[in-house]
């Protein structure tokens, strides 16, 4: 008991420092020490963010990453899902970064990478609330989480600071670009689908596609003897 307590204080103290002072944290950061620590942290962070994208699609709040309009079956299989997928990506991630930071100059192992990337999640709770903001929700998210990019590039990678500024402001650049035209062909999809938030029809909606339908069969059927009268 008393070490779940530990745990859970440590975890909480972490994200609480990621955010607040993450100068100081990755200036501290273990550069070794094994992948048990990140990894539990990471989970952590990811159910805490998937069980606040699950509230957001199921109270229809902006656009969840987890879908809307899904029931409770649906909600706990993400809920189970989403820290495995993350894990998987989170290193394909820390890859990326790692041959990054290679060509940046790092002289860090790969660990050393995953570390930082892990350490990175400790803002998902915060960004995921966030992302619930149209457009602005996901350029605070993507600045957000270049900057601790940046900042691991200087405090533990030794990069020079313009260096990293630019090679991960031009990254983040074109991850915003990315981001709001993605956003917006979204919408505007569901703008010409006519539909709402939760990507549910209105009843309104649902007796005009009824009464097309049914207008639809009527002229079929209005043609098919005239089709047999010609033939």
């Amino acid at each position: 008991m008393e070490e779940s307590k530990n745990l859970a204080g440590g975890i909480v103290s972490t994200a609480l420092k990621v955010i607040t002072n993450p100068w100081g944290f990755y200036r501290e950061m273990p550069k070794t020490g094994g992948y048990q620590g990140p990894i539990i942290f990471l989970i952590v962070m990811i159910l805490i963010a998937a069980i606040i994208n699950t509230i957001g699609a199921i109270s229809h709040i902006g656009v969840s990453p987890m879908g809307a309009g899904m029931g409770a079956a649906s909600a706990l299989t993400g809920l189970i899902i989403a820290p495995v997928i993350g894990l998987i990506v989170s290193f394909v991630i820390a890859g990326i970064l790692f041959v990054i930071w290679k060509l940046m100059g790092s002289p860090e192992s790969f660990e050393t990478a995953y570390r930082c990337a892990a350490y990175n999640s400790g803002i998902i709770p915060i960004t995921s609330i966030i992302g619930f903001i149209p457009y602005i929700g996901s350029i605070v998210s993507i600045v957000w989480g270049f900057y601790l990019l940046i900042i691991a590039s200087i405090e533990v990678h030794k990069i020079k600071s313009s260096l990293a500024w630019t090679v991960w402001g031009i990254i983040a650049a074109l991850f915003i670009i990315l981001s709001l035209s993605a956003q917006y062909a979204a919408r505007k999809f569901a703008g010409e689908l006519n539909m709402q938030p939760g990507g549910q029809m209105t009843e309104e909606q649902q007796k005009q596609m009824e009464e097309s339908m049914k207008k639809m069969q009527e002229e079929m059927t209005k043609q098919t003897p005239q089709k047999q009268g010609t033939e």
